[in-house]
């Protein structure tokens, strides 16, 4: 079924503010989240909506924080994010980096006590409008198994960077440092089918193509496959230890679940969900007309490249960004499990998907 973005806005904004989001927050947390499905990341958007009130249900997350600096030099932050929802602790943290840029070249924001912030990507993106690269980096729930490991360790840790150009869009990278991040596993659940091969291993280290694979005990694989997983697992923790080890949130296996039936470890090393968020602006390097010139003759060479048969060349957010137009017109799609789901919460607050 589809729903237009006023529809789903309308509906997931009611819903943040039934369980006591300020109005403002609401909206914010709103734009985040639904970012996802007009990109595209459908594992990441409204589906996750049902999750977060379970997570406030459990008294797990503060609908209502005091996000604040809590130690700071010209050029770096530590924010407390004061256990609210990562989707407003996050744009809020970011534009603390950016202010950071605009005074003195370069802004570095480490962040704890806070959840789920949604995309990495949508983050990253703030800086755009001011003529800066952004960064966004968090740490997730233990998941993921090093190489060679049967334990799960270390989250999906995504990084993102948005670089700005002139007439060519922007460049915009936004990974999981998996092979696949565990939303992806979650639709095939809804949709019963299987995953590709190196996704996940069982409980016994081999690998599985069931998408039932991590609830069973096992693990979600770093990215770089069966010969290259140790690159994956090296990019995971530095996010890791950026986003955490840096920020005094809880790191590696001490990262709280994001699902709220699953308590957090009872021996935690930090407060909440660590992010990380970076902002550069370009002129503190070089011209910023300058460099979005060069951008765009970097852009437009890698994707004139010449293809192999019947496929062509993108560049990092291309798919991203012609979903979010497509999906501006056209309306988004949600399963069905999906719309159940939303429909049972909108029922607890008496807010309607219509």
């Amino acid at each position: 079924m589809i729903f237009s973005y006023n529809q789903l806005f309308s509906f997931t904004e009611a819903v943040f503010q039934s369980i006591g989001c300020p109005e403002a927050d609401a909206t914010l947390a709103t734009e985040t989240l639904l970012s996802a499905d007009l990109r595209g990341i459908d594992s990441h958007g409204v589906a996750r909506l049902v999750g977060y009130v379970r997570l406030w249900e459990a008294g797990r997350i503060n609908a209502a924080p005091r996000v604040g600096v809590t130690y700071e030099t010209p050029s770096t932050a530590i924010v407390d994010g004061d256990g609210g929802l990562g989707l407003v602790v996050g744009p809020k943290a970011m534009q603390v980096a950016i202010e950071k840029a605009r005074q003195v070249g370069t802004g570095w924001v480490s962040v704890r006590n806070s959840n789920h912030f949604g995309i990495a990507g949508y983050h990253a993106m703030k800086a755009l409008a001011h003529d800066m690269i952004g960064m966004a980096m968090t740490n997730a729930s233990p998941l993921v198994a090093p190489t060679y490991s049967l334990d799960r360790l270390l989250g999906t840790n995504p990084i993102a960077v948005a670089v700005p150009a002139a007439n060519q869009p922007d460049f915009v990278l936004d990974m999981a440092t998996t092979t696949a991040a565990n939303g992806k596993l979650e639709i095939a659940q809804r949709k019963n089918i299987p995953i590709p091969e190196g996704w996940a291993q069982d409980a016994a280290g081999t690998g599985s193509t069931d998408p039932n694979a991590v609830k069973n005990g096992g693990a979600l694989l770093p990215l770089g496959g069966a010969t290259g997983s140790h690159k994956g697992y090296g990019l995971g923790a530095v996010v890791d230890i950026f986003s955490a080890v840096l920020s005094g949130a809880n790191y590696g296996p001490w990262v709280p679940p994001f699902v709220a039936f699953l308590q957090p470890p009872a021996d935690p090393v930090g407060q909440g969900i660590g992010h990380f968020f970076g902002a550069m602006r370009v002129d503190a390097f070089r011209p910023a007309d300058e460099f979005k010139a060069h951008m765009d003759n970097w852009i437009s060479t890698f994707r004139n490249a010449r293809a192999t048969e019947g496929q062509h060349v993108l560049i990092p957010g291309d798919p991203e960004r012609e979903t979010a137009a497509h999906r501006l017109l056209d309306g988004i799609p949600l399963l069905d499990a999906v719309i159940k789901d939303l429909e049972t919460v909108g029922a607890k607050f008496g807010v309607k998907l219509s």
